[in-house]
């Protein structure tokens, strides 16, 4: 038969225990000092007093000193030991009630209540900072329980939605209704690659977020990276009707990936036409200061209400949750966007004036150091 594991005492009672010690071992110190300095004290303060004593009444009055001292001393920490347990029976209290709290609300958030928060406990910047950081993970994990929910919801749509038409389309072979030629195929194909793009979408963006790939890291200049985005975009954007324009009239130098800096582009020169109707315009433009570099995505397109702009970088969400995925996309462009972006140390923001009038997507990325020019030393007035 196994050894059952004993319960441990708790953090309060091993708290007041060993602050129970602290009061013990500066009692006994005290008496212990005090018997054997008082007495000796004493009688030499006596002696100084009255002058030579004989010795059976020094030997009297120090006993008698010696029972005082001991009697008052015994009174005095038996009255600092009942005040000291007292206290630290507060402070223990005053300590243990808030880790029992949050211990508490963590089985709560474990048992997926991530509502649960705790409050301040007033003991000090350190505990505060403890249970600010918990409720930053119950939100954290909240979030993204929410965002868990929302993706299988999204994906189950997504997948019902060719899958009803290929059995539908099965379905009506099956019964004749329908005859098998090449129109028929065709449409087929396209549900069946339908699944197939949003498989690889799903995959893509889970390589991408877990950082499960490789950057080849070289010097970059800012104006050859737009203007090789937009002359790979401009075709798409004449299909479209809608005007790309490049403002190249600032160049800096970055640290990055060019391939992977150019679909970062790419996605967001993709996400602005979809969203803006033919007859308007696209600008990608760039601004360089000393230690950074923007490069910005503006269109004239719909707009983004203030409420999406929040949530417009995470993976499956739309604006508009009735688009189709033809129309709005899967919703994980800019998820991959953000991904490549923060792996590059830069940051992406979005911003929309509301809906209507337009939106402006900005990449921020460190800059290179610009090289300093070296010049050759002469000697006897020619060039070494």
């Amino acid at each position: 038969m196994g050894d059952k594991l004993r319960p441990a005492a708790g953090f309060g009672p091993r708290l007041l225990m060993a602050q129970g010690l602290v009061i013990l071992a500066g009692s006994v110190t005290v008496l212990t000092v005090a018997l054997l300095l008082a007495p000796g004290l004493f009688r030499a303060h006596v002696e100084q007093t009255v002058g030579p004593i004989p010795t059976n009444l020094a030997e009297h009055l120090q006993i008698a000193f010696a029972r005082a001292t001991l009697t008052s001393l015994l009174i005095g920490v038996m009255a600092a030991s009942v005040t000291g347990l007292a206290v630290g029976w507060y402070v223990t209290r005053r300590v243990v009630d808030p880790i029992t709290a949050m211990a508490q609300a963590a089985s709560d958030v474990a048992e997926g209540q991530y509502s649960t928060r705790v409050t301040e406990s007033g003991l000090g910047v350190e505990f505060d900072a403890v249970g600010l950081a918990f409720n930053q993970m119950a939100r954290g994990l909240a979030a993204t329980e929410r965002t868990r929910a929302e993706i299988l919801r999204d994906l189950a749509h997504e997948l019902r939605t060719p899958l009803t038409t290929i059995r539908g389309y099965h379905e009506a072979l099956s019964d004749g209704v329908l005859t098998v030629d090449q129109k028929t195929y065709a449409l087929i194909e396209d549900e069946l690659s339908r699944v197939e793009r949003l498989v690889d979408d799903i995959a893509r963006v889970s390589v991408i977020e877990e950082r499960r790939y490789d950057l080849r890291l070289q010097q970059v200049h800012v104006k050859e990276l737009l203007t090789t985005a937009t002359a790979s975009a401009t075709l798409s954007f004449q299909e479209r009707g809608v005007t790309l324009t490049c403002d190249v009239s600032q160049d800096c130098v970055v640290r990055g990936d060019p391939d992977r800096l150019q679909e970062v582009l790419a996605n967001l020169l993709d996400n602005a036409l979809r969203h803006t109707a033919a007859g308007g315009r696209v600008t990608l433009s760039a601004a360089c200061s000393n230690n950074t570099a923007e490069l910005a995505v503006a269109d004239t397109g719909e707009g983004i209400a203030a409420e999406h702009l929040p949530r417009i970088f995470e993976r499956f969400y739309r604006v508009d949750s009735g688009r189709s995925r033809s129309r709005g996309g899967s919703g994980i462009g800019l998820a991959i966007t953000r991904a490549l972006v923060e792996a590059h140390g830069g940051r992406i923001r979005a911003q929309s004036p509301g809906p209507g009038s337009g939106s402006t997507f900005t990449i921020t990325l460190p800059t290179e150091p610009k090289p300093t020019a070296t010049h050759p030393r002469h000697k006897h007035g020619r060039a070494e």
